[in-house]
């Protein structure tokens, strides 16, 4: 039986679905970043240690985005994640300072702080987006003025030093002296979380929420308590991310983490999730976190000023969600 030639009309889908493909383009994008910032700095930029610092860059954001794919899958939105960072970081640098001393105990400690300060604000966030039905743009947008609010009122402002020697050590050091600790964290909360949304009944009911909030319902769904736990996921990985820049730095650094939010929403739509909801993946996602890296480790190598990258991670934004409107009006076509 001789094989029936592919037709134009298939062919032409089959390319459109490539170039149309969100890790076709995220992977262009992201190599015409690197041969650009190569050539401008070769010697600065395409070195093993600074792809080393991008990795650590990027680990910490992915963490976060892990927590963002889900809730944007959910066709929702979590703006709070970078002052969650901050304050669960504050919290668990003053436990481990008032408790003293530098052993793993101290360290579990401040871990396990940060976490229930992450899963607190998740909680009240998935409460009032699921309960009092008030929109996550609007709930997002007020927990991050008071996360980061009480941060400063607990630090009056000055970041916490109180941090043990061996979690720096985690957060600067390398295993097998190639591969950052923080790294390998990062990339074992992402697998994990790929791992949850693929494949168990979890992540088909947030899929499920973000393509038909009332058909999910009437399938069985209890989607009050499923957002609830989204939200509240997004903001534990954010309270642990508090505590791996934590470990990196030293310090809070509570003035530093600013744009987190918009970073890892650039890196998570960037990944092919879709703002509207029902479509993404942790891989997209896990590519998608080198972009925003990249430009912010990129502009400082040429010399920018750090105001421009803002506008650079707002730009490559706004080009994400075009992108992802252009990919889904060709496929309903």
């Amino acid at each position: 039986m001789k094989e029936q030639p592919v037709s134009d009309s298939a062919a032409d889908r089959l390319l459109l679905r490539f170039v149309t493909g969100s890790s076709t383009w995220i992977l262009l994008i992201l190599i015409g970043l690197v041969l650009a910032f190569s050539l401008l700095r070769f010697d600065q930029f395409a070195s093993v240690p600074n792809f080393r610092n991008i990795a650590v860059d990027a680990s910490v954001l992915l963490v976060l985005g892990v927590g963002a794919t889900y809730v944007i899958i959910t066709a929702g939105i979590d703006l709070s994640v970078g002052s969650v960072l901050v304050f669960a970081g504050v919290v668990s640098a003053k436990l481990m300072e008032a408790i003293g001393g530098d052993g793993w105990g101290t360290i579990a400690l401040g871990l396990a702080a940060s976490l229930a300060a992450g899963l607190a604000w998740g909680f009240l966030n998935g409460v009032l987006v699921a309960k009092a039905r008030i929109p996550p743009l609007i709930v997002t947008l007020g927990t991050l003025g008071m996360a980061l609010g009480f941060a400063l009122v607990i630090t009056d402002g000055v970041d916490a030093r109180g941090v043990p020697a061996k979690l720096a050590e985690v957060g600067t050091g390398n295993a097998f002296d190639e591969i950052p600790y923080l790294v390998i964290i990062a990339a074992l909360v992402a697998v994990a979380g790929g791992i949850v949304l693929a494949a168990t009944r979890f992540g088909r009911h947030t899929y499920a929420i973000g393509s038909n909030q009332e058909a999910a319902r009437r399938a069985g769904v209890n989607v009050d308590r499923h957002l609830i736990r989204v939200y509240s996921l997004a903001s534990t990985l954010a309270g642990f991310a508090g505590f791996l820049s934590l470990a990196r730095f030293s310090t809070t650094t509570i003035d530093g983490h600013g744009a987190d939010n918009l970073q890892a929403i650039a890196a998570v739509v960037i990944g092919g999730t879709s703002l509207f909801g029902g479509i993404g993946t942790i891989v997209g996602t896990a590519v998608g976190v080198f972009i925003p890296a990249v430009l912010q480790n990129g502009l400082v190598i040429v010399g920018l000023q750090p105001f421009w990258q803002p506008i650079a991670i707002g730009t490559v934004l706004i080009i994400a969600v075009y992108l992802d409107q252009w990919r889904r009006s060709k496929y309903r076509t």
